[in-house]
């Protein structure tokens, strides 16, 4: 078991780090964290006050400010400010005691799911964000589930703590029995609600609470002796202090103590109660991360893995964003580093094409802007500038010839046929919908027979995205058709079968291509499909696609 007492001034040494680690280990100091959550539950508040403890930013914006009040900044496209969502991940960096923490902050909205999923193949740890009033939703559950699979470390925040809630212990069971992992409470809360004093630092005997009273934004650290100390009665009242050193001590007997290995491979999440709002409970998370969140992991491929000691440069592209500055009409691949030390103006195997690509300016990210990286190393997201040259799951290499596994492509749950509204505009939309096709905001299908394009989404709500950025980032106005398609299913067969040739000649018009040309079925229902699995036993119909070129 880890020593909390002790866990707690390993975290205040990582300051000064830096100067102590040689070049080689020098991506032992990276920290690359998500933060998941469904809807409405404080995630980007979270990662705006995370920036600001991080001293990436001097004021931290709200979701719903208005006027002159200071916007996020992570949410940086005109839909994202307009509607009070995120539907883009967004890629923050910023210093804190001597390490870099890349911070990738993701959609909750289940619409735009699939981005989150690919994001979260480029990190080594996340944050996982629970309403205290609402447990865990939906959307938390699909997330926490892809980070199972690829045996991501989970810390837990429990945000909004400062309102009316439920019960830690409600809340904690349910992690357990609904997530099947081991809970372990680090932060606690002293009331809740209209009776929220602070939160005790189990690490450090902290309390934080305000000088203002009693649900006032934290500003003032007491220390303390232990959640026995005389001096919290001064601070709290009687009610409160008693239920809270009978919660904790309770707490403590009934959940499991804090375990820096089972965390690390994935058993055991630590659990933080806090309010992102009111500041309470940040920067423990922070020390949480740079303590004993993982540096750089080994990352799959379809040979043998990489080791982030390797010394060849290494990384693949997760996520592509156009038009990031409309301006420029740029177009950015992100990239995670997973081995080696990049450096300025080298010379990368571009292994989907072979070619050498070189990168003359690759950049670092807070959200919308960026300064020139001149190096990097494993676990930095860097951004290379191209003009279509690079694709989500590309793999580039300094000498070996690779493919890094594990990002997938989902079979879209709605289809939709598009059509330029001005007939003059049709290069623009051609062009636009194979920039957003490329950066995964939509798939891209062009039938057998006919000319139109068909679209795929997993929500409804990216089609009025694919809108506003048509018409904003390409001055083309395109309207959206139903057709008599609901899904997709992208289909093989093994060698010598004529099962496509086949399909082909019975159910042409239900064909079509996606944009790197795989053979994909286009399905009525359900019904269809299963019909087509039974007189076609040859024929593989995938929900999911590999994104290894």
């Amino acid at each position: 078991m880890t020593d909390l007492s002790s866990a707690a001034g390993s975290t205040a040494a990582l300051s000064g780090a830096q100067a102590d680690v040689a070049p080689e280990d020098e991506f032992r100091l990276r920290r690359s964290f998500a933060i998941i959550s469904h809807p409405d539950a404080g995630k980007t508040t979270l990662t705006e006050k995370l920036l600001l403890a991080g001293g990436a930013i001097r004021m931290a914006g709200a979701v719903r400010a208005r006027g002159e009040r200071r916007r996020t900044r992570s949410d940086w496209m005109a839909i994202e400010r307009e509607r009070g969502i995120s539907v883009s991940s967004t890629v923050m960096r910023f210093e804190r005691n001597g390490l870099v923490f890349n911070l990738l902050d993701t959609p909750g909205h289940e619409d735009f799911s699939e981005d989150t999923y690919r994001t979260l193949t480029a990190v080594d740890s996340a944050v996982m964000v629970i309403d205290a009033a609402k447990g865990i939703e939906a959307q938390t559950r699909k997330l926490f589930e892809v980070c199972r699979l690829r045996d991501i470390p989970i810390i837990t925040f429990i945000n909004k703590i400062d309102r009316e809630a439920r019960h830690p212990f409600e809340l904690l069971d349910e992690i357990e029995s609904t997530l099947a992992l081991d809970a372990a409470p680090v932060v606690w809360p002293v009331g809740m609600g209209t009776d929220f004093y602070g939160c005790f630092d189990v690490l450090t005997n902290n309390f934080l609470t305000s000088s203002q009273g009693r649900s006032h934004a934290f500003d003032t650290v007491r220390p303390m002796d232990g959640p026995d100390d005389p001096r919290l009665d001064e601070a709290v009242h009687g009610d409160i202090i008693s239920e809270f050193r009978d919660s904790l001590s309770l707490a403590r007997e009934g959940y499991s103590e804090f375990d820096a290995e089972a965390f690390r491979e994935g058993h055991l999440t630590p659990v933080i109660f806090g309010s992102a709002l009111r500041d309470y409970s940040v920067d423990q998370l922070l020390d949480l991360i740079a303590g004993f969140a993982p540096p750089p992991r080994t990352q799959p491929t379809d040979g043998d893995p990489v080791e982030p000691t390797d010394e060849n440069v290494t990384g693949f592209v997760f996520k592509v964003q156009a038009n990031m500055d409309p301006n420029h009409r740029d177009r950015i691949a992100f990239l995670r580093l997973c081995s080696g030390r990049f450096r300025r103006g080298m010379k990368l195997n571009h292994v989907r094409t072979g070619k050498a690509l070189t990168v003359h300016s690759p950049v670092l990210f807070f959200a919308q802007e960026r300064q020139i990286a001149d190096d990097a190393v494993a676990g930095d997201v860097i951004g290379i500038p191209n003009h279509g040259t690079l694709r989500v799951g590309d793999t580039l290499s300094e000498q070996k010839v690779l493919n890094f596994t594990g990002l997938p492509s989902f079979a879209p749950e709605v289809l939709r046929r598009v059509m330029p509204g001005d007939s003059g505009r049709v290069k623009q939309v051609r062009t636009a919908l194979q920039d957003l096709a490329e950066e995964g905001l939509v798939q891209v299908f062009k039938p057998l027979i006919g000319s139109q394009w068909i679209v795929g989404v997993v929500g409804i709500l990216q089609l009025d995205v694919l809108s506003s950025r048509v018409a904003g980032e390409y001055g083309a106005e395109i309207t959206v058709e139903p057709v008599q398609f609901q899904t997709a299913r992208w289909i093989t067969a093994p060698a010598g079968s004529d099962a496509i040739e086949k399909l082909k000649a019975e159910a042409l018009t239900s064909l079509a291509e996606d944009r790197d040309g795989r053979m994909v079925f286009l399905a009525r229902n359900s019904w269809e499909l299963d019909n087509i699995k039974q007189r076609f036993p040859d024929l593989v119909l995938r929900d999911t696609c590999e994104l290894t070129h």
